[in-house]
C-alpha cells in the first residue's frame, strides 16, 4: 500500500535517498502560490482546510482536468499545415 507521499511505507523516499536531489547549478522556481490558491479556492471552491489538505500532486491532477494535457509547440511543419489551411486573405 502506498503512503500519502507516493512512497510504499517500507523505506526512505526517493529525495531522503538523495535520488531526486535538485541540481544545485539550477535555478529553482518558486511554487505558485497565488495561483494555486486562486485555482483551488475559486475554481474548485475548496474550503481552506481541504485545499492546505492537498499534495502538489493532487492539486496538479486538479488543474489538468479543467485545463487538458500539455501540448508541444507548434512545430515548423504543424505551422505550414495551418497556412495552407488558412491563407492570409489580402
Amino acid at each position: 500500500m502506498r503512503d500519502r507521499r507516493g512512497g510504499d511505507g517500507a523505506g526512505p523516499s526517493r529525495a531522503a535517498a538523495g535520488l531526486n536531489a535538485p541540481d544545485p547549478s539550477r535555478p529553482v522556481a518558486a511554487f505558485p502560490w497565488a495561483e494555486a490558491m486562486a485555482f483551488g479556492f475559486g475554481r474548485l471552491r475548496l474550503a481552506a482546510r481541504d485545499f492546505w489538505a492537498l499534495t502538489p500532486r493532487e492539486l496538479a491532477a486538479a488543474m489538468r482536468a479543467f485545463i487538458g494535457p500539455e501540448r508541444a509547440p507548434l512545430d515548423r511543419a504543424g505551422l505550414a499545415t495551418l497556412m495552407a489551411r488558412f491563407p492570409d486573405r489580402s
